[in-house]
């Protein structure tokens, strides 16, 4: 596959020489009638400085991108008490909204002003909320093994034309695969980050991926997903670990 470059965070990318693929039109989910099932999707919001998409993966883990929890001016993590995520959010109001109490990122994920395609790879990490979502029409999404080249795969994300309210793609490709990176033809855009990608596996939505970056392929808009399976097993335990310690804190994982 050809070589990648990245511009910057939520990144443009070069991919040359992959074919052109047509975009299907994005689907709002702007009532709760369209939005059925797609709940557990929702908008992390940190305080004033924009936002990113996460998905839950339990009742009170939400798994989004790892350069989410970092202040872009600065490098520095966002403090925790500035984060919400409002599960299910459209036209204003959410079917739960939460704060977050801890957040980990991959350990081998390094935020610095230059981006580069290995922290995409890397680009992974999760929030616990401060108190469980347990509601009928909320269900957390399971995780499932990575899609391979040419499956067919969907998103479901918050952008900056799409704040208030998702818009899911029932169906894009995964064009090309590097080491823990997936090119694929799906629709993003700035707060897409952290966005869930999709594959149906017996009837149901599973995650296989976590957007990371915007970008390129010979000028038609493309994203860069990364890799699941073990780092997030890692950083879940992680989580377990740091259970029952007080205050909103930042925890760090052992290696995966």
């Amino acid at each position: 596959m050809p070589a990648l470059r990245l511009a910057r965070a939520l990144a443009l990318a070069l991919v040359a020489a992959l074919p052109a693929v047509a975009q299907p039109p994005l689907r709002a989910l702007d009532t709760g009638d369209k939005g059925k099932g797609w709940e557990a999707v929702g908008r992390i919001d940190l305080g004033a400085r924009g936002f990113c998409t996460g998905a839950l993966i339990a009742p009170d883990i939400v798994l989004t991108a790892a350069h989410c929890l970092y202040d872009r001016a600065t490098g520095a993590p966002v403090p925790l008490a500035e984060f919400r995520f409002g599960a299910g959010l459209r036209n204003g109001r959410a079917a739960a909204w939460r704060r977050v109490k801890r957040a980990v990122a991959h350990p081998d994920y390094v935020f610095e002003g230059a981006d580069r395609l290995d922290r995409v790879a890397h680009d992974l990490a999760l929030l616990q909320l401060d108190q469980p979502i347990r509601l009928p029409s909320i269900r957390p999404f399971e995780i499932d093994l990575d899609p391979g080249p040419t499956d067919a795969v969907g998103v479901v994300s918050y952008a900056r034309d799409r704040a208030e309210a998702p818009a899911l793609e029932e169906v894009c490709s995964v064009l090309g695969r590097r080491p823990g990176v997936f090119v694929l033809s799906c629709s993003v855009d700035f707060g897409s980050s952290g966005a869930p990608v999709f594959a149906q596996v017996d009837g149901a939505p599973r995650i296989v991926s976590v957007v990371s970056a915007k970008a390129e392929m010979t000028g038609q808009a493309v994203a860069l997903g990364t890799a699941l399976g073990p780092p997030v097993a890692a950083l879940r335990a992680a989580l377990r670990r740091a259970d029952g310690a007080t205050g909103a804190k930042f925890v760090r994982p052992d290696a995966p």
